[in-house]
């Protein structure tokens, strides 16, 4: 039984886009079926290689998403975190690991300068001598020094934490390709089996959030923590060619899909997302 389930849903990942459309041939699939004396029996054979493949699916989702992030989290609190804040603190000079960290730790300085004199001038403080002021501000910046260095710290644990994750990641993706094939086909049949509607405003939402006039604000919200993750520095020349370069190239292969692939499977779906798009 189980040796059928994997024959069956091993047919349903490998299936050929032809030249009738997908939503044609189950149409008369089901009509064909209906007209089987054995259709109830094929009925729960389905039902049972649709169940499989779900809690497979599920499964295995799980195992990707929370085994690179439960190693990911472990090495950092028992291997990562005591190494490299030995080797870091080991010198008392290292406190940024790239200019991007100096001018927003002089910035953070500056205000703290500014809103002391702006709160002495307005009364909220009492006027203090420069030696209180100097004091004030060695102490800010030595809680300064001790944050950036802290996130100079973290940015190194974070590229060696993670990359252990996708070594991880990789090493389920090739370990368990049946699975992976398992799941490919359930998303598969998941998106091929929603309605036109559902697949033009999912289509829509998608380009609306990534390629949209309004993408480019949160591209470079994600770009900036990405770079920080990693200690890189936050170079604006580079966002803004990532931010004009990379949502045309991700539409491009967006229109390419829809124009090689969704056309020939649901072009009713591509005629709705259109009429929806206008």
């Amino acid at each position: 039984m189980k040796y059928w389930n994997l024959k069956k849903i091993n047919q349903l990942t490998f299936e050929k886009t032809g030249i009738i459309p997908r939503s044609m041939s189950k149409l008369f699939n089901k009509f064909k079926q209906e007209l089987n004396p054995n259709s109830e029996v094929d009925a729960l054979e389905e039902f049972k290689v649709a169940r499989y493949q779900t809690l497979t699916s599920i499964k295995y989702v799980i195992k990707l998403l929370i085994m690179p992030i439960l190693i990911n989290q472990m090495s950092k609190i028992f291997f990562l975190n005591p190494l490299i804040n030995y080797c870091w603190n080991k010198s008392s000079t290292h406190i940024f690991i790239n200019h991007s960290q100096e001018e927003r730790a002089f910035a953070d300085l500056q205000r703290f300068e500014e809103k002391l004199h702006f709160d002495i001038l307005i009364g909220k403080l009492e006027s203090l001598s420069i030696e209180n002021i100097e004091k004030k501000m060695s102490d800010k910046a030595l809680e300064i020094a001790a944050e950036y260095s802290n996130e100079s710290a973290n940015a190194i644990k974070n590229i060696l934490a993670d990359f252990i994750s996708i070594i991880i990641f990789t090493l389920i993706l090739i370990i368990n390709k049946r699975q992976f094939s398992i799941l490919k086909s359930f998303i598969n049949e998941s998106i091929y089996g929603l309605s036109d509607t559902a697949k033009a405003f999912l289509i829509i939402l998608f380009t609306d959030i990534f390629v949209g006039f309004h993408s480019p604000h949160g591209w470079e919200i994600i770009i900036e923590v990405i770079l920080r993750h990693f200690g890189l520095p936050e170079s604006r020349d580079f966002i803004f060619i990532f931010i004009s370069t990379f949502p045309v190239i991700l539409d491009t292969i967006f229109k390419y899909w829809i124009f090689r692939y969704l056309n020939k499977i649901s072009p009713s779906a591509v005629a709705t997302y259109h009429n929806m798009n206008e």
